[in-house]
């Protein structure tokens, strides 16, 4: 079993490639606007989840989300001409909305929040 700072440095460097391979070489043009949030790598080095997060509407996730899915293989191929392991892990994406709930959240507590000079 690989140790756990193996898998940690992996997994940064799954992240810095599989963004550079979206946003230098893919040319779908259903793939819009897509930054990698986080990738999560199996105890055997077997399966990477990749999490994105997609800018635009519910129609325009849909459409990159399909767009990775098809993509899969060759991301999966450019990654391992760019990392190299004797098992390349088999690629999956996931959305992450973390960062628009994040920024729900914050809009909502600006609401909530006071206007004027604090009065307690």
């Amino acid at each position: 079993m690989p140790s756990s700072s193996r898998i940690a440095r992996l997994r940064e460097l799954f992240k810095e490639e599989t963004s550079a391979i979206l946003q230098r070489q893919m040319k779908d043009p259903r793939i819009g606007f897509v930054s990698v949030t986080d990738v999560e790598l199996s105890a055997d080095l077997r399966h990477a989840k990749i999490f994105v997060s997609v800018l635009g509407d519910d129609e325009a996730k849909h459409r990159t989300m399909a767009g990775l899915a098809s993509a899969q293989g060759f991301i999966r191929t450019e990654l391992a001409r760019r990392i190299r392991l004797r098992h390349v892990p088999a690629v999956l994406f996931r959305m992450d909305d973390s960062i628009e709930r994040g920024a729900r959240v914050e809009r909502l507590l600006r609401q909530v929040a006071p206007k004027g000079p604090e009065t307690a």
